[in-house]
């Protein structure tokens, strides 16, 4: 566990958040979990709004440089993608996606959560796109990573009621659907 306040507390709340939802966990909660003082979480976030905001920051990026990194190793196939969020599905600790959650029970009101989300989703597309062009679908590449996106948010919405790696696979064989009919010809088409 880390030894500096402000890093438990995101320690605290990331785990908190994730597993209960962000209205659902108030702050002495948090100050309880991470064993901080009051004193010491309002020197380093403003409002529990301000360590949600750090939290899903934090979050995109380790969560995008695992996935990056998991698909680089299957080989860095768009189709990949599906893959890893398929192993991802049956854990245990697996809860959705932190930014659709947050939108859920914010209901779209809240500004900065919603800018976050968008910034998230905004750069899974980029992924997508770049790993679409790199397997030879340039043409399309920016409209497939739209597409993509949208079938991994209901995979992962999905998983959550099934419980289960489904839907990643059903979002993987429609996402091979697509590429097919995108008709890009090449050995990276599987």
């Amino acid at each position: 566990m880390p030894t500096r306040a402000r890093d438990r507390l995101v320690q605290a709340a990331e785990e908190l958040f994730y597993a209960e939802g962000v209205r659902a966990v108030g702050v002495e909660r948090l100050l309880a979990a991470s064993g901080v003082g009051r004193a010491s979480f309002y020197r380093h976030f403003q409002s529990k709004e301000d360590l949600v905001a750090t939290v899903l920051g934090e979050r995109d990026r380790t969560w995008r440089r695992g996935l990056e990194e998991a698909v680089a190793e299957r080989g860095g196939h768009p189709l990949d993608v599906f893959d890893v969020m398929a192993g991802r599905f049956e854990s245990a600790d697996f809860h959705g996606c932190s930014f659709l959650n947050a939108m859920a029970e914010t209901a779209g009101s809240d500004a900065g959560v919603r800018r976050l989300a968008d910034a998230h989703k905004t750069a899974v597309a980029a992924f997508f796109e770049r790993l679409l062009a790199e397997a030879g679908h340039r043409a399309n590449a920016a409209e497939l990573a739209r597409q993509f996106v949208l079938l991994l948010d209901g995979a992962l919405v999905t998983a959550l009621r099934e419980r289960s790696a489904a839907p990643a696979l059903r979002a993987r064989a429609i996402a091979g659907t697509l590429l097919a009919a995108d008709g890009t010809k090449g050995h990276f088409s599987r």
